[in-house]
């Protein structure tokens, strides 16, 4: 896991990097249990005043979850795992007082759309496409936490349209509906995100912390939604098991909603 995730300490910034440039960054198991190590390090350290979170190389910030992972994925109950370990370590990166700022290129899909969902802001280079087309890939859902943050981001249409058509947003079009606070230059993401990052960790710490504190407060409604019932139904279906071995086996997946 340690070269699956990079931690690097520089204050006032620290920096994660998702690193499996060769498989666009897809995230393993271990990847989340370390992001939600990484986080708590942050959390503890007051000389930490702002976090940028990338991908390595320029083709992917995360490409979601490792597909490969999902074979052992059965049954509602183990969709309801799933889907609460990657709460955890996405609510871990939400839950900072820090500002949480994600530099995006290339793909950034499924669990690594939601992973900048929940980053305070997000900076795009031109190439950048941000999604869960998970209708026309795995056919698997979104926990109601997820639904809500993409709803949150773009609103009603355009998280519908996502979703439903199973697309990505162009970075152009992401920038538009508010999902990416600026378009860069291509791979300039990065050095853009440690420009705004560096700028903040001047600010008020206290000013930030409370700010963050209080938007999380107002989004509470979020957690008071019970969406388990939707994430068994899916989870434990055959077309999910069909996405998965279509996806495996580089096939179009045939659905016929059972």
């Amino acid at each position: 896991m340690a070269s699956e995730i990079l931690f690097e300490r520089n204050p006032p910034i620290a920096t994660i990097t998702l690193n499996r440039p060769r498989s666009h960054n897809a995230l393993t198991w271990a990847m989340y249990d370390g992001l939600i190590e990484i986080c708590a390090t942050i959390a503890a350290d007051a000389a930490i005043r702002a976090v940028v979170i990338r991908g390595a190389g320029t083709k992917a910030f995360a490409a979601g979850t490792d597909i490969a992972q999902f074979t052992d994925v059965r049954n509602g109950a183990d969709g309801l795992a799933y889907e609460a370990r990657l709460e955890r370590a996405i609510g871990a990166l939400e839950g900072l007082n820090q500002p949480t700022i994600a530099a995006i290129e290339g793909y950034a899909v499924g669990g690594g759309a939601a992973l900048t969902l929940v980053c305070d802001l997000r900076y795009g280079g031109a190439s950048a496409q941000i999604g869960i087309p998970i209708a026309r890939t795995l056919g698997n859902c979104l926990s109601i936490a997820n639904y809500a943050r993409l709803l949150e981001a773009v609103g009603p249409g355009l998280t519908k349209e996502l979703l439903l058509c199973g697309r990505l947003a162009t970075a152009e079009e992401a920038h538009s509906a508010g999902l990416l606070n600026e378009v860069v230059p291509e791979g300039e993401a990065y050095s853009r995100a440690i420009t705004i990052a560096t700028e903040i960790a001047e600010h008020a710490p206290l000013t930030i912390a409370v700010t963050k504190e209080a938007m999380r407060r107002l989004q509470k409604k979020r957690a008071e939604v019970d969406g388990d019932d939707l994430v068994t139904q899916v989870y434990g279906s055959a077309d999910f098991r069909e996405g998965v071995e279509a996806f495996i086996g580089r096939r179009k997946p045939s659905f016929h909603g059972r």
